[in-house]
């Protein structure tokens, strides 16, 4: 009984600052480490010097990102709706809630691997695996879409619904456990030294790392299946009509975020490829370097979630605002921190992933434009992240198409045919910052209709 009251303790009446570092801190760790192991794979395949097998994992890479959309539908969704039964005390509606949404990722998990088992050749073909590169690129795919995506879908879920009831290290623990368990497989699966079995390695490293982290947190919600408000049972599947459609409704907009991700990447590198070799590759360093304020402000988000939908549905907005303000406020010091650190040292950064001149011009020259969109971007994530947790699926998808999908595409054109090259750089930028007046603009609406 203790527990359950220490974790209610979190939501309720520990200091504000406190409360909010012992959410955020296991959410960010966790994050960290699977920005560490989502970058595993490209770094043993790398060590190979076969760019067929570096290719085949780059192919793959958008139906992954495919998986993590997926289980954010049901996931955050699922969170959200989670932690507001948990404010209004209706627990059972909460393990109703967690059962509804583990079965519903679960069916669309295995519906997906099915649909890409079918379709393989042509979405593979359509991401740009060519002749060469087809058959490595259908084997990762096999391991890490077809069987291991209903285990990357369920780890990432799991962890969602295991933080929403306020168990934010134990979430943290069982995606570290996979993201670990990653990197040290895939050496041993990829490199010939060992197996050497390439990139179809680290696909099966991939699948049982995930694998082994969903069934870790299966292990911990049947231990405490008495205690704990996530509940997976199948028959309560049966009041999925009443929960379903407020799970979605929330879970869409993280959901397509990501999906939308994908083709914004895609029509970003298509632009650039229009100039250089040099020029894609220094985009491609980019893109690593500014994952690391990304993923940071998504582990803030993440970690504010159940602190503000619980506090929401219990009618304590104060505590609300003040989480809201001290998460910002975390997130928005540490993009500032990377701002200076990148601005001054882009080059330098640059040349810890490759010795070529011309490509480390490029690189730094993007990294100091789109650096830029690292301030607004970290107050957007847990700007969109506090409508979520409130319910408002409207607003939340309004600013997360805002930042990827309807403005970015259409900018790309217009700033590449004004400024060229670099001009593409500044997309980003200018779409966070639209995203985050919308999203304040929508927050001031609510606070003066509804009073939170």
């Amino acid at each position: 009984m203790r527990r359950v009251v220490d974790k209610t303790a979190v939501f309720e009446s520990i200091p504000v600052k406190k409360a909010v570092c012992m959410q955020i801190i296991p959410a960010i760790a966790s994050q960290m480490i699977a920005l560490i192991y989502n970058l595993a794979d490209t770094y043993f395949v790398g060590m190979l010097n076969e760019p067929n097998q570096t290719a085949a994992v780059t192919v793959v890479y958008s139906s992954f990102v495919m998986l993590t959309a997926i289980s954010n539908l049901f996931g955050v969704g699922g969170a959200s709706a989670l932690s507001r039964a948990l404010g209004k005390k209706q627990d059972e509606d909460a393990r109703n809630i967690a059962a509804v949404s583990f079965w519903g990722g679960l069916g669309c998990a295995v519906l997906f691997s099915l649909l890409f088992l079918v379709f393989a050749r042509p979405v593979l073909v359509l991401c740009g695996a060519t002749p060469d590169v087809y058959e490595i690129a259908y084997g990762y795919a096999l391991w890490v879409v077809v069987i291991g995506g209903p285990g990357t879908i369920l780890n990432t879920l799991l962890a969602n619904l295991v933080r929403a009831e306020g168990s934010a290290a134990t979430a943290s623990v069982g995606v570290s456990l996979g993201g670990i368990l990653n990197i040290v497989l895939d050496p041993f699966f990829v490199l010939p030294q060992f197996l050497g079995m390439g990139a179809v390695g680290a696909g099966i490293a991939t699948a049982l790392s995930n694998l082994a982290a969903t069934v870790f947190f299966l292990i911990y919600i049947a231990a405490r299946r008495g205690s704990s408000s996530v509940n997976i049972s199948p028959a309560r599947l049966r009041y999925a009509g009443r929960y379903i459609r407020n799970i979605l409704a929330v879970g869409f907009p993280s959901a397509i975020q990501y999906a939308l991700t994908v083709v914004a990447i895609a029509a970003q590198s298509k632009f650039v490829s229009q100039y250089s070799t040099e020029a894609m590759a220094g985009l491609g360093i980019v893109k690593k370097l500014d994952q690391l304020p990304l993923y940071f402000s998504i582990g803030v988000a993440n970690g504010l979630l159940p602190l503000l939908a619980y506090n929401y549905s219990s009618g304590d907005q104060e505590r609300r605002r003040k989480a809201f303000r001290f998460g910002c406020l975390v997130s928005f010091s540490f993009a500032m921190l990377c701002l200076v650190v990148y601005e001054i040292f882009a080059p330098q950064l640059s040349s810890l992933f490759i010795s070529d001149p011309v490509t480390i011009d490029y690189s730094a020259g993007f990294l100091r434009r789109m650096v830029t969109a690292m301030p607004m971007m970290s107050v957007c994530y847990p700007m969109i992240i506090q409508f979520q947790a409130m319910g408002k699926s409207r607003e939340s998808l309004i600013c997360s198409i805002l930042r990827k999908g309807v403005l970015d595409i259409p900018l790309l054109f217009l700033m590449n045919g004004i400024f060229g090259l670099y001009g593409c750089m500044w997309v980003q930028p200018i779409v966070d910052t639209i995203s985050l007046i919308a999203a304040g603009g929508f927050y001031r609406r609510l606070r003066r209709t509804e009073g939170i």
